[in-house]
């Protein structure tokens, strides 16, 4: 047996027999519900209708709806046993790179159901939403004090679409000086996350790259070169996609306003600084800081998100309506372009933002506290270092020179010779009840290792899945290749053709004879 439990037979992970009905262990085989029985049930009783529907004139329907119908215990069981073939952070470390999975605190859901947050809406009168208000100019009181800048939009949804307030915020500030016409280039290091050049590209702007240093920084040098009269912003992620901070950040930012150009940072890991430093010290005219990474908020799905973007006083009366002031008459919104937000770039979003991502915000920022938020970021280096420090003996770093901040970064120098690739490793950590951490980025990493285990694992977790970690690279350095290039073996689904899925991919369900499977 090894350090995690496991065989270290060569060939075990093959050698069980198929199941007979799909089903692995107390893991239920589930077909789409498209593919469940019931076509001619439904899981409740309705009364007849009272009208023939021939006031519809052509929009009555014709044939049968084509729905499955499900009893509640069947719904029940349905998604349930879904959701046991994904990977939750509530069940083991999320160690995907640049994300910041971290845990949700149930207090945060909890405040978010409180009445007056989870049931209004944003057409009420304004008097009946006082504490909802209060609640909005109370976290933007916090994210401006955390961040050192001056003003806040809280309606951006996500990290893009902060991206895209910020960039739409710069390209105002340069209209109203005249300078628009000119400035039409926008800098982007070589290790940017991919929606910076993206959102520039979608504002108007072209795009041009910023060499990386061979320590993962940006070329300094590389970057005076190619500022000029014709650069309208710069867009730096600090700490940056390598998990490093940039030493050369004031340096950055001078070179850019001299040039006359703003300084877009990318606030995606502001999680491994919140409390330590301030972007606004840095000479940063705007960031987004994705509510989800750095103050715990749900991740992803689809979901509701928040991405508030702070601004510099240059910037600050471009900002998006709305916004809230409070005043003698209480809180309220500024709206209109002939209130207060007469040089806003406009709207990003019909209303205000999601109430319910900024009370999970406020709450866990409160929660914490000042000392309990710088706390959050030292907690995250240290993590992201012992795991490092862990590794670094059986695998490669990408920058062994140093301390990282909140991810560690690591190459595949270190399978050379064994016939594996990043994805055949990462594709045996499921294997082992780990999901990957994030594959192949930064591109400027060849087959990059990326791992962010954030503040909130504990020691014990973070060496369960150090330990899964080295015996593997064990197995991959001992020619266990069979391992890893079926893996994963024991997942509910097998290892898919990557190069078929992506040039035909099937993205719905079509059923042959639909209506007279409904019909039976």
């Amino acid at each position: 047996m090894n350090t995690i439990g496991r065989p270290t037979t060569p060939n075990a992970v093959t050698s069980k027999p198929a199941t007979l009905t799909g089903g692995r262990g107390l893991l239920q085989n589930e077909h789409l519900i498209f593919e469940s029985d019931g076509w001619g049930k439904t899981g409740v009783d309705l009364p007849e209708p009272k009208t023939d529907g021939s006031d519809l004139g052509d929009l009555v329907r014709k044939d049968p709806i084509g729905l499955p119908g499900l009893s509640e215990p069947e719904t029940m069981r349905h998604y349930v046993r879904l959701s046991q073939k994904n990977h939750a952070i509530d069940l083991a470390i999320y160690p995907l790179g640049s994300c910041t999975m971290k845990h949700n605190p149930r207090l945060n859901e909890k405040m978010a159901r409180l009445p007056g947050f989870s049931d209004i809406h944003p057409l009420q009168p304004i008097s009946t939403v006082q504490g909802a208000l209060e609640l909005m100019d109370t976290l933007s009181h916090w994210l401006t004090t955390l961040t050192g800048m001056p003003a806040v939009a809280l309606s951006p949804k996500a990290g893009a679409h902060g991206e895209l307030c910020g960039l739409m915020a710069i390209r105002a500030a340069h209209e109203a000086s005249g300078e628009h016409e000119k400035r039409r280039k926008v800098l982007v290091p070589t290790s940017a996350h991919g929606t910076n050049p993206a959102t520039a590209a979608f504002v108007g702007y072209t795009v041009v790259e910023v060499a990386q240093t061979d320590d993962g920084r940006v070329d300094v040098a590389d970057l005076a070169a190619k500022l000029g009269d014709d650069v309208a912003a710069i867009m730096v992620t600090n700490p940056n996609t390598c998990g490093l901070f940039e030493r050369d950040i004031l340096e950055i930012s001078r070179l850019t306003h001299e040039a006359g150009a703003y300084f877009y940072c990318d606030g995606a890991n502001f999680n491994a600084i919140v409390g330590r430093v301030r972007p606004g010290d840095l000479g940063v005219d705007a960031m987004h800081i994705n509510l989800h990474k750095t103050f715990s908020t749900p991740h992803g799905g689809g979901g509701p998100g928040a991405g508030p973007v702070v601004l510099s006083e240059a910037l600050a009366p471009f900002a998006p309506a709305p916004w809230v002031v409070h005043d003698a008459n209480g809180y309220r919104l500024i709206e209109r372009e002939e209130d207060e937000a007469a040089q806003a770039f406009g709207r990003l979003c019909a209303f205000q933002g999601q109430m319910g991502m900024y009370t999970r915000a406020l709450s866990y920022m409160m929660s914490h506290g000042a000392d309990g938020l710088r706390q959050v970021a030292e907690d995250a280096v240290l993590n992201a270092n012992y795991i490092k420090a862990r590794l670094s003996d059986v695998m490669s770093a990408a920058f062994p020179d140093g301390p990282c901040m909140h991810e560690a970064l690591f190459d595949d120098e270190w399978l050379k010779g064994t016939d594996i690739t990043t994805l055949d490793f990462a594709k045996a950590m499921i294997d082992e009840g780990f999901h990957p951490m994030t594959m192949y980025f930064p591109l400027v990493v060849h087959g990059a290792m990326l791992i962010e285990p954030t503040e909130t694992e504990s020691k014990q977790e973070l060496d369960r899945f150090i330990e899964a970690m080295r015996a593997l690279a064990g197995a991959a350095k001992a020619g266990d290749v069979d391992r890893f290039k079926g893996a994963p073996f024991h997942a509910p689904m097998k290892r898919l053709d990557e190069t078929r899925a992506a040039r035909a991919p099937v993205l719905r369900w079509t059923a042959p004879q639909v209506s007279n499977i409904a019909a039976e």
